[in-house]
């Protein structure tokens, strides 16, 4: 039995990430109730919550050594929607079979993000803006190439996988 009261609920997956706290503040000012929990939060917890989909945060570790956090295997066949942020995403793209490598050029501050394909995650947004968007990032590392039925969707100058989906399960 779920301990989750609201009618919709997203779970906030913390890497270790400078800007959890205003990824969760985002999430409810859309009017959907969010929590934040560490990484490693056992599946219980997590069942016991019982969210409508999981954000997997950044963090400052890098998924090109072992010994960092990972995402826990059973998250993956919950059968909800997936968002990973810069070390969520590069985390998702390695277990589920991408590869992830560190970048000759570090992408810190100001980029320029373009969308390439269209995914439900940014067909509202492309309804109503440009397909070019000023972002903001902040990493050294980066996927270079899909794990199996993924697309990529984004990309910067530095990243040219710098937003996959795989529309099947709704992992983004």
């Amino acid at each position: 039995m779920s301990t989750n009261i609201h009618s919709q609920s997203i779970l906030i997956l913390d890497f270790g990430s400078q800007y959890t706290q205003l990824i969760a503040r985002r999430v409810r000012e859309a009017g959907v109730y969010s929590e934040i929990f560490p990484w490693d939060i056992d599946e219980y917890q997590i069942k016991q919550f019982n969210p409508n989909g999981i954000i997997l945060s950044g963090g400052p570790e890098t998924v090109t050594t072992e010994n960092t956090p990972r995402i826990s295997e059973f998250i993956f066949n919950l059968g909800i929607p997936l968002l990973g942020i810069c070390y969520g995403m590069q985390a998702m793209a390695q277990q589920l079979g991408g590869k992830v490598a560190s970048s000759n050029k570090r992408e810190f501050g100001y980029a320029e993000l373009k969308i390439l394909d269209e995914c439900d995650i940014v067909s509202d947004i492309m309804s109503k803006c440009s397909s070019h968007f000023d972002v903001w990032m902040s990493h050294g590392d980066k996927v270079v190439e899909l794990p199996n039925n993924f697309k990529c969707f984004a990309s910067t100058d530095n990243a040219s996988i710098s937003g996959m989906f795989d529309a099947d399960r709704k992992f983004y």
